[in-house]
C-alpha cells in the first residue's frame, strides 16, 4: 500500500504532503513473510531501486516528501537496516542519505495513488541507481 508517513499531521492528503508542511515522506507500506523473504532481502532491494545517495529527491522529484527513509518496526530490523545502509556506502563509496527513524502512524494515500502507474499503463517508473551493478534492477 502507498501512502504518508514520518510526520506529524494526521490523516494528511497528497496535497497536504505536496505542501512540505507535514513533515510526511511518501511511503510504501510492506507486509511480508519472513518464510518466503528475509528483511536483509528487502533491505538489499530497498536500496537498489532508488538512489539513496540524494537527499530529499528521487529522479525528477524534489522536496522532503521523497527522503530515502526506512521506517522500522523492531529493534532487530533497525540494525539491519543500518548495517545494510553502511554496506551500501561502502559498496558505493558515497555517503547514504537514507535516514532509518522508528515507524509511526501509516495513513493511506487515496484511491488514486493506489497502483498509480499500473492504472496508467505504466509497469514501472525508472529512477536512476546509484546501487552496484549485482544490485536489482533500477525500477520503482
Amino acid at each position: 500500500m502507498v501512502g504518508y508517513t514520518g510526520g506529524d499531521t494526521d490523516s494528511p492528503s497528497y496535497e497536504d504532503v505536496c505542501g512540505g508542511n507535514t513533515g510526511h515522506a511518501e511511503a510504501v507500506q510492506l507486509t511480508f513473510d519472513p518464510e518466503q523473504v528475509s528483511y536483509e532481502e528487502l533491505l538489499k532491494v530497498f536500496f537498489g531501486l532508488h538512489d539513496p545517495t540524494q537527499l530529499n529527491r528521487q529522479g525528477p522529484d524534489v522536496g522532503h516528501q521523497y527522503r530515502s527513509a526506512i521506517f522500522f518496526h523492531t529493534p532487530e530490523q533497525e540494525r539491519e537496516a543500518i548495517a545494510a545502509k553502511e554496506r551500501t556506502a561502502a559498496e558505493l563509496g558515497k555517503e547514504v542519505m537514507t535516514e532509518i527513524v522508528p515507524a509511526g502512524p501509516f495513513w493511506l494515500a487515496e484511491d488514486y495513488h493506489q497502483r498509480y502507474l499500473e492504472k496508467r499503463g505504466m509497469a514501472s517508473c525508472m529512477v536512476p541507481s546509484a546501487a552496484p551493478s549485482e544490485s536489482p534492477g533500477a525500477a520503482a
